[in-house]
This record gives C-alpha cells, sequence and structure tokens, in this order.
C-alpha cells in the first residue's frame, strides 16, 4: 500500500480523501493555494505545502507545481478528487512519465471518454443507444445549421470537452441557432481550451440517471447502482438519490449493463460514472462517461456500505477488487442534497463570512463539509459549502430524514440553497418520483 499521497484538491473532497487515508495508515499531503492556508483540510492532513496563490489557474490547475510538490513531499501517488485536474489526461501523462501514480483511470480512457463526441462514438460502436445527433464535432455555423436541421428542433449544443454545465444550448427555432452555437464555441473555449462544439437532439424533461462503476485492472467491472440526478440548475446537480425513482426493472437492468458495456469499451480502471438520459417511454440514451469520482458518490456508499475512495485508492495500488457482482448489495434508499453559498431565489452567489455552522445529526445522516464557524467563503472557487446524505429504508423515510436534517442545519453569515432543498422536497412532481432534468427548477423561480 501507498505510504504517502498528495491531495490535489480543496474543500470537502480534500477532507474526504484524508479521512480515507488515515483509515488506510497513508500519510496525506494537502496541496493547496494561499486562499485555503487557514482551511479545515489544512488542519486535518499530515502535511500540507502551497502550490500557488489564489486563483486556481496559478495553482490547483498548476501542474508543474503539483508534480513539483508531490516529489518534495516523496508522496507516491496523487489523488486529484473531482474537478480541476481529475479529468485531464495530460495531468495523468505526466503522472505516469514521472512514476507518479495517478488514483484514477488511465490517461488512455480519460481522454477517450473526455471527448464527448468521440464517446458518443464508443457507446455506439459497442451497441449502447445514443442521442441523435452530430456524429463529429461542427466546423461553423453552417455545419451548426445543417445538423439542427437534420436532427430537428429542439436541439443541444454541447462543448466536445465540456462538463459542469459549461459551454451547453438548447435551441429550439432555426433562428437561434448561429447565435447559440457561437456562444458555446465561445465558452467552451474558455472554459475547456478547446472550442469544439457537437449537437444532439434535446429529449424534454428527461431523467438523468447515472449508474455507479468500478473496475480493477484484472479486467473485473462491476456496477454498484445507478443514482437519480435530475434535480438541477443550469445543468448543475443540485439533489441526488439512490436508487432511482420510477425505474421499471427492465430499464433499470438495461442501464447497468449499458454502464458496463461502455467501461469495458475503453478497458475502465478506477471509479467512473456513466451517465444516461431517460425519456417517458423509459428509453434510455448514453450521454458522457466521469472518469473520476463525483460529488455525489456518498449516495451511492449509503446503500452499498462501500467506501469508493478506498477502493480508488486499493484499486491504483493493484489490488484486485477482490469482489464480483454477486457480493454487491443494495440496501435501503439515499439522498444527497449540496448546499451551495447562493442566493435560494436567484442561484447568484453569495459570498461572505460563515459566522454559525452546526451540522445536522441523528440517524442515517452523514455530512461532508469543509466548513468551520467562522469561515470566509473564498470566491475564487466553486460555492459548495457541504453535502448533507441521508438514508432511509425507502423512499419515503428517506425524503422525511432529509426534511428533517435541513431544518436542523445551523449555517449563518451567508445565504444558502437550503430553501430551495426544501421546497423540492415537498414538490408534488417530486415527491411522485417523476421530475424531469430541469422542470422542479424551472417552476420554482430557477433559469
Amino acid at each position: 500500500m501507498f505510504h504517502k499521497i498528495l491531495i490535489a484538491n480543496r474543500g470537502e473532497i480534500a477532507l474526504r480523501i484524508i479521512r480515507t487515508c488515515r483509515e488506510l495508515g497513508i500519510r496525506s499531503v494537502l496541496a493547496h493555494s494561499k486562499a485555503d492556508a487557514h482551511s479545515l483540510p489544512m488542519r486535518m492532513a499530515d502535511e500540507t505545502i502551497c502550490v500557488g496563490p489564489d486563483a486556481a489557474r496559478l495553482s490547483y490547475l498548476n501542474i508543474p507545481a503539483i508534480i513539483s510538490a508531490a516529489a518534495v513531499t516523496d508522496s507516491e501517488a496523487i489523488h486529484p478528487g473531482y474537478g480541476f485536474l481529475a479529468e485531464n489526461p495530460a495531468f495523468a501523462e505526466v503522472c505516469r512519465a514521472c512514476s507518479i501514480t495517478f488514483i484514477g483511470p488511465s490517461p488512455e480512457a480519460i481522454r477517450l471518454m473526455g471527448d464527448k463526441a468521440q464517446a458518443r462514438q464508443i457507446a455506439m460502436q459497442a451497441g449502447v443507444p445514443v442521442v441523435p445527433g452530430s456524429e463529429v464535432a461542427l466546423k461553423d455555423s453552417a455545419d451548426a445549421l445543417a445538423a439542427a436541421d437534420r436532427i430537428g428542433y429542439p436541439i443541444m449544443f454541447k462543448a466536445a470537452a465540456g462538463g459542469g454545465g459549461r459551454g451547453m444550448r438548447i435551441v429550439r427555432e432555426r433562428a437561434e441557432v448561429v447565435k447559440a452555437f457561437d456562444t458555446c464555441q465561445s465558452e467552451a473555449g474558455a472554459a475547456f481550451d478547446s472550442s469544439e462544439v457537437y449537437c444532439e437532439k434535446f429529449i424534454e424533461n428527461a431523467r438523468h440517471v447515472e449508474v455507479q462503476v468500478l473496475g480493477d485492472r484484472n479486467g473485473i467491472r462491476i456496477h454498484l447502482g445507478e443514482r437519480d440526478c435530475s434535480v438541477q440548475r443550469r445543468h448543475q446537480k443540485l439533489l441526488e438519490e439512490s436508487p432511482a425513482p420510477l425505474l421499471a426493472a427492465e430499464t433499470r437492468a438495461g442501464l447497468r449493463r449499458a454502464a458496463l458495456t461502455v467501461a469495458a469499451a475503453v478497458n475502465y480502471v478506477s471509479a467512473g460514472t456513466v451517465e444516461f438520459l431517460v425519456d417517458g417511454d423509459g428509453r434510455f440514451y448514453f450521454i458522457e462517461m466521469n472518469t473520476r469520482i463525483q460529488v455525489e458518490h456518498p449516495v451511492t456508499e449509503a446503500i452499498t456500505g462501500i467506501d469508493l475512495v478506498r477502493e480508488q485508492i486499493r484499486v491504483a495500488d493493484g489490488d484486485a477488487l477482490g469482489y464480483r457482482q454477486d457480493a454487491v448489495r443494495l440496501d435501503g434508499h439515499a439522498m444527497e442534497c449540496r448546499i451551495n453559498a447562493e442566493d435560494p431565489e436567484t442561484f447568484a452567489p453569495s459570498a461572505g463570512r460563515v459566522t454559525a455552522w452546526v451540522p445536522p445529526g441523528g440517524f442515517g445522516v452523514r455530512v461532508d463539509s469543509h466548513l468551520m464557524a467562522p469561515y470566509a467563503v473564498p470566491p475564487f472557487y466553486d460555492s459548495l459549502l457541504a453535502k448533507i446524505i441521508v438514508r432511509g429504508a425507502d423512499r419515503a423515510e428517506a425524503i422525511d430524514r432529509m426534511r428533517r436534517a435541513l431544518r436542523e442545519t445551523v449555517l449563518e453569515g451567508v445565504k444558502t440553497s437550503i430553501p430551495f432543498h426544501l421546497k423540492v422536497l415537498d414538490d408534488p412532481a417530486f415527491l411522485e418520483g417523476r421530475v424531469g432534468s430541469v422542470e422542479v427548477v424551472r417552476r420554482r423561480g430557477g433559469s
């Protein structure tokens, strides 16, 4: 087993990794920016090293600085968490070249699935259904118009190298195509250093369902069930649950088989997530694969009892999974709410200083957070403050438990998304399990 791991991330996921390292007897090294010099993960890590100033591009995205930090601290491996460099194939390649283990899939798998247009091709070749769309990146606005006319409206433009809801535009009429394509291309270039864009049919009121997979170097791949991530704002997930409600047994089984098929097609090793859209008739379509740990991974941990970060580390160290599909038990219903520093009505960022923080507790409640009071929310990174995860014997109990947990949470000094989550949990469509991927957000005043 590794003796020391460098964590190239911040916030709650950094703390999450530190805790698993401690349980495994592995020393943790936190690579941090100046803005995070007084954070809770800094207090918890065995060692810390500054890799740059506040801006992410000069610190958490600074590959030479992070590799140097690993070398200076004698770290054998780097865990990238999620975001930042987690899905950067060049970073994984540099780690390999420097004989540092990248805790995640191979650079080849990251590259293959990181390009959304290419990932579609791989899924199609493997016999997995995809949303009708352009098979290659669009060259220009004329090409975009031709593709949109062929596919039929509404369509969605997507950045080929995108993620997190950036570089995406829904187009409902031909007159909107050129402007939307140009805007999407510009956003993609700024966010991902690649302006390649493709388009696909936009499926109205589709559910966003993803399947968690694990693979080892011996070719053993298993799924750990699916998560429904349909409650979103601007394509950013806000609430996730497992198992996905109201799925026919045939659809559920098909999604899981398809996810393993996609993972096998790229010889996937480590934890990963295969994402699908499911329409009102139960038909599902592959949309992408996330080649990293997900923000919502605790939902799966709650119903399986499997520590996904621990499995990532074990597999990266060369261990076999040590169990097959029939050993995985999915028990109960779990749900996660992402608590963001945002105005719950407008979703505008809420900067400021957290003056009070009392997390919820009790039976079946888990909180993943880097918060402490007082704490100044840095304006340089995303607005995630905490994740509240609950587990119940069934969906109804999980919803009741989440309501209770949210109401007893004390978080003062900044506005948060908690009032929005409470509205969602009382929404009739959500309670019935029939929420399309933007339905609740639109009705409740979001965009």
